[in-house]
């Protein structure tokens, strides 16, 4: 007999049945065994993914929803022309899109605003999830999102590609097989503060005229994000570093580096328990960090390339006998002891493709991705705790059980941001 918990489950789960067939065939893949795909809000980061997604025989994208008709059009041209045919639909609601049968998975490419609700209504309709990261704006946004993926039971990647780049793989290869020793620190490289300081503007750019209607739609563009009067620079990319679009410097790269800890430390199940926050807004700065086990953790401004030139989205791993230190250059850096250990990696785009094919390939055989729903929860969580210590100014304590701050009300107030109407999470 079923459990209550069993039958609520099993009647949440969605009744949209998707296209692929389960497990994997060698060979060319028939028509009926591709994933079909439609993307949301696809700028030039989305374009990355889009370009891999048309390199796998056993994918297929057909439409493109964006509020910018522009948008809409270089991306349809862009998979037409790489099909050789005229089949990719244009959107501009993106209810048009999931509606969809035939669509199995989305690519989320939005503002950083946007991708949290829209992976959530994607769920809703039945859809897996490519999502780019940050992958939500607030404390109760990344819980709702794990919440949402394991109630409707759809498969959910972050856009956290790093965990499938070899020279990442191999400095958590030396962690976990004991190399390094038992584990003192990891550094994730949330700067450099003069480009993304960690507190964003709460300023606003004085309005202009709106362009029609079928060119951009401005409110849904805007989105859960409250009203504001237009600027062409927001829809350029320009939203970024204004507090209701974006999580300043600790969420936009803390959510590449801090996810690559938690990955590589096998912590993708919690958060730290402390945050101190050192230094201000135009840096250098720190957040310091303690998990319950005594390890810690340090969001540090530290250049865009980090100390020891290993490249953008940097993290080091410390342990009581050795540390290795990586970034988007590939090149690893490391104690003396550690050097013999080390291999040639392949180059860094590879981690993006490696990243998207699996996903692909967790679609087909419903695998849980490695980057899921509830890692990049648990990763962004730690992100907003540390950008909710640094606007507070002070050090927080926090439970992981009862999901709070114990030391600070006003803390617990900043955990949730508010939706602008009609939108919820």
């Amino acid at each position: 007999m079923k459990t209550r918990r069993q039958v609520l489950k099993q009647s949440l789960a969605p009744m949209i049945v998707p296209s692929v067939v389960l497990g994997q065939r060698s060979g060319q893949v028939a028509p009926s065994d591709k994933v079909v795909m439609g993307g949301i809000g696809i700028g030039s980061r989305g374009a990355h993914d889009l370009s891999k997604i048309l390199k796998f025989s056993d994918a297929k994208f057909l439409a493109i929803c964006d509020v910018r008709n522009e948008r809409r059009e270089t991306i349809k041209s862009t998979v037409d022309k790489a099909y050789g045919n005229r089949d990719c639909k244009m959107y501009s609601d993106q209810y048009e899109l999931l509606a969809r049968p035939d669509i199995d998975a989305v690519l989320i490419a939005t503002g950083d605003r946007w991708h949290t609700p829209l992976s959530i209504i994607a769920a809703q309709h039945g859809k897996d999830v490519y999502c780019e990261k940050p992958c939500s704006m607030s404390i109760e946004e990344s819980w709702a999102l794990a919440q949402a993926f394991q109630r409707y039971n759809r498969l959910y990647q972050a856009g956290c590609q790093r965990r499938n780049g070899a020279n990442f793989k191999l400095c958590r290869e030396l962690l976990q097989s004991g190399a390094l020793g038992k584990l003192k620190t990891l550094y994730a490289n949330v700067g450099p503060s003069v480009n993304w300081p960690p507190l964003p503007s709460r300023d606003w750019l004085a309005g202009e005229d709106l362009p029609p209607q079928g060119v951009l739609d401005w409110d849904r563009w805007l989105g859960p994000a409250p009203w504001r009067p237009y600027h062409p620079s927001y829809v350029q990319g320009g939203w970024r570093n204004y507090y209701d679009f974006h999580g300043g410097g600790i969420l936009e790269w803390g959510s590449h580096t801090v996810d690559l800890c938690h990955w590589a430390a096998d912590l993708d199940d919690t958060q730290p328990v402390e945050y101190e926050p050192i230094g201000g807004n135009t840096g250098p700065y720190a957040v310091n960090c303690r998990y319950a086990d005594g390890v810690q953790l340090i969001m540090r401004d530290n250049g865009w390339d980090g100390a020891l030139d290993t490249g953008s989205c940097s993290f080091r791993i410390e342990g009581e006998n050795g540390w290795v230190e990586t970034g988007d250059k590939t090149r690893i850096a490391s104690s003396d002891n550690i050097k013999p250990l080390l291999r040639p990696t392949e180059p860094a785009p590879m981690a993006l493709e490696n990243h998207m094919r699996e996903f692909i390939t967790c679609v087909r055989t419903r695998r849980t991705p490695s980057a899921n729903a509830a890692a990049a929860a648990n990763s962004h969580v730690t992100c907003h705790a540390a950008f909710i210590a640094f606007q507070r100014g002070k050090k927080l304590t926090w439970s992981v059980e009862k999901r709070e701050f114990t030391n600070d009300d006003i803390a617990n107030r900043m955990r949730s941001r508010a939706l602008r109407e009609p939108w919820r999470i």
